[in-house]
């Protein structure tokens, strides 16, 4: 019985490691590295010009970090991505490091805040922007409601993952003098580390050690 259920943890790892991008084994811990590209692709297939990370791949892949016994921590590294994944991360016990590279926004800044440290590069950007509506819009109060119900749940999400205040944030979101074309605030490393948003300027060495301190 016992011999059978090593056989599954093992199968289990096996599977998870395939899937995955890389697992870093040391004697500091087993560190394994999530990379998030692109737009999150959910209810709709997007074309093939677009680069996209699928829910179905990250979703199950998160709950089998959580519980494989050869891995200690997670390593996230995210430009954009969605607030599903994000609450998962968010609920993990695990040690988790997020490094935001080159740039985030959009659903991005929830990813960003969900791991218990969120680091952020120096030159790299966070922009708090709010919710956009494309496509077919339906013009009738309903359809405002829902759209604000959305920035709420993620205002809400991003002020208790993160020092930033809600005034701070709903401040950011809403500005209009920071973009030329836009509504919104542009927050550089340094920036999105003083407003509170994100936790400390560093690199991949930084994300690593953080890690190998909690694990």
């Amino acid at each position: 019985m016992e011999e059978s259920k090593r056989e599954n943890k093992q199968e289990s790892t096996q599977e998870l490691l395939e899937l995955g991008a890389s697992t870093t084994k040391s004697s500091k811990g087993n560190i394994y590295t999530l990379t998030i590209i692109g737009q999150i692709e959910g209810h709709q297939t997007l074309p093939e010009t677009v680069k996209t990370t699928k829910y179905e791949h990250v979703i199950p892949l998160l709950a089998a970090v959580e519980e494989s016994e050869d891995i200690d921590g997670l390593l996230l590294l995210l430009i954009e991505a969605g607030l599903a994944i994000a609450e998962l991360i968010a609920g993990m016990k695990k040690p988790t490091v997020s490094l935001v590279l080159g740039g985030g926004h959009s659903i991005g800044i929830p990813l960003a805040v969900s791991a218990k440290r969120a680091i952020i590069a120096p030159r790299a950007s966070m922009t708090v922007h709010p919710v956009r509506m494309t496509g077919l819009v339906v013009g009738a109060p309903q359809t405002y409601h829902y759209f604000d119900q959305i920035q709420d749940h993620i205002v809400d999400f991003v002020t208790e993952n993160s020092r930033i205040s809600r005034e701070d944030f709903e401040r950011y979101m809403m500005a209009t003098g920071n973009m030329a074309t836009d509504v919104g605030t542009v927050l550089y490393g340094a920036e999105a580390v003083k407003s509170g948003l994100m936790d400390e300027l560093g690199t991949l060495s930084d994300a690593l050690s953080y890690l190998h301190r909690q694990i």
